[in-house]
């Protein structure tokens, strides 16, 4: 389970949140609300441990994760809304380094069989710098198919996705959610992914 409990951070001389709390078990989706600047990303940024609250803590399976350091980070995937791959690189050698730094090792053809899975059939060998834009997401969000972390913090993971895309997008987080996994995301579009078992969080909520 992943609890988080009176979460505040502050930037600068302005309150973000404060006090924010929610829990998250296996199957179960968070989406998370919020006008730009109201402090989507640094919230999903504490969640993966990668900054500190300025209050409050998070905790996985009872522990704070600032505790468990490693034994966390091998347990949750960040994608954030910048794709986060080196453009001289092709497709397959991105996601191999990505799964390298998340603390695995892939094969040539599982990268090359999740690049095509994601729709870049074709294209797994060619520089991500010669990519549309669409298609450097898709290279990104390949760490999705291979990456065995339970729990998905996703921010804006729809941007620059064509229909077909984010179609495929939400098959693979409906499949990780009935797989027992957990998602944690933030979108300005209508993607319903599931019914029965996703809560809404809304930051800075104006009205």
């Amino acid at each position: 389970m992943l609890e988080v409990s009176h979460l505040s951070c502050v930037r600068g001389d302005r309150q973000l949140f404060r006090e924010i709390g929610f829990t998250l078990e296996a199957g179960e989706l968070l989406y998370l609300h919020g006008h730009n600047g109201s402090g989507k990303t640094t919230l999903l940024r504490a969640v993966c441990g990668l900054i500190l609250p300025d209050e409050g803590e998070v905790r996985w399976k009872g522990q704070n994760v600032r505790a468990l350091h490693e034994d966390f980070t091998q347990e949750v995937l960040y994608l954030g809304h910048k794709n986060g791959i080196k453009g001289d690189l092709t497709g397959v050698e991105n996601l191999r380094i990505a799964a390298i730094l998340d603390g695995f090792e892939v094969s040539e053809k599982t990268a090359w069989d999740a690049l095509e899975r994601i729709g870049l059939d074709g294209h797994e060998d060619l520089p991500a710098k010669v990519l549309s834009q669409g298609q450097q997401r898709r290279v990104a969000l390949s760490r999705l198919l291979v990456n065995r972390a339970k729990l998905w913090v996703l921010d804006e993971p729809f941007v620059a996705l064509d229909k077909a895309a984010v179609e495929l997008l939400q098959s693979v987080i409906r499949d990780h959610l009935a797989a027992g996994g957990m998602v944690v995301l933030t979108t300005h579009q209508e993607v319903p992914l599931t019914s029965g078992h996703s809560k809404h969080l809304k930051l800075g909520w104006r009205g």
